[in-house]
């Protein structure tokens, strides 16, 4: 059965769309560039990318539905249905999870009574298991609206909703204060986070993630590299250090013709002489 036009947003929630929708599209040279941030937009007023705010981002940007769903669907940071109004996301790739993600998203679904991508009841919630936040030294990092929990536990991550459901006040581990997903969805979409001392708030990376960083810069020496096989400088075995022994014929570098069996100078060959 063919699905019916999508409906139209309320006429004075269209007027007010259309208001912050031209001030986006003006920061761009070519208004399409203006797609994800109308899409941050829209779902800024339902929580979610509606069939609805499809077709406002189609029409104010002169472009398919087909495009703009093309879009919406891609990225996961636009929600196809209703959701909460905290997105609670464990990171489950290789070193959080081995540090306990897992642990936290089996325990928080069993908690919460829901599975990945769904809602509790009250409307609060939303679970679901992330990629890497690029935050490694802190796993296993939870998120809520994008701002960081660090080095959580499954009894940690149990208060962290308990506290979101109830209406407590939740600080981030680092960075600015939490927002619902409405809001954070707003900022998104490229207009000021008004709260005070919110912009002044950083994330802030950990040690581990910053020695790269400070070493480009000369702000700390190189650490000392010593070849595996031994020698610190050619020919010269490292102070305070025994020669390495070889192991084999093929634990030094070798010329193509020493290294490849199958060269006629190789080890095959030298087998006959």
């Amino acid at each position: 059965m063919p699905q019916l036009p999508a409906p139209d947003f309320p006429a004075d929630v269209r007027a007010r769309l259309e208001a912050d929708a031209k001030e986006v599209i003006g920061r761009y040279p070519d208004s399409r560039s203006a797609l994800l941030p109308l899409l941050h937009l829209v779902q800024s007023e339902e929580g979610f990318v509606s069939r609805t705010g499809m077709r406002f981002c189609a029409e104010t940007l002169d472009l398919t539905t087909a495009e703009v769903t093309a879009v919406a669907t891609f990225y996961s940071m636009y929600r196809r249905r209703p959701s909460g109004d905290y997105q609670v996301g464990v990171c489950t790739n290789t070193l959080c999870a081995v540090m306990g993600g897992d642990a936290i998203f089996e325990e928080l679904k069993e908690h919460l009574g829901v599975g990945n991508n769904e809602t509790t009841d009250d409307g609060k919630v939303t679970l679901e298991h992330i990629e890497c936040n690029a935050a490694c030294d802190f796993a296993p990092v939870v998120m809520v609206n994008w701002e960081f929990f660090d080095n959580q536990t499954p009894e940690s991550a149990r208060r962290l909703v308990d506290d979101l459901r109830a209406g407590r006040t939740v600080e981030p581990t680092r960075g600015a204060p939490l927002c619902t997903f409405k809001e954070t969805a707003r900022i998104l979409a490229g207009f000021p986070d008004e709260r005070p001392g919110a912009v002044e708030a950083t994330g802030g990376a950990g040690p581990a993630s910053l020695i790269g960083l400070r070493l480009a810069k000369g702000e700390a020496p190189h650490a000392r590299v010593v070849h595996p096989r031994g020698a610190a400088k050619k020919d010269e075995p490292p102070k305070d250090e025994p020669p390495a022994e070889h192991l084999s014929s093929h634990d030094a570098p070798q010329d193509t013709s020493a290294s490849d069996p199958a060269h006629p100078a190789g080890p095959v060959a030298e087998e006959g002489e």
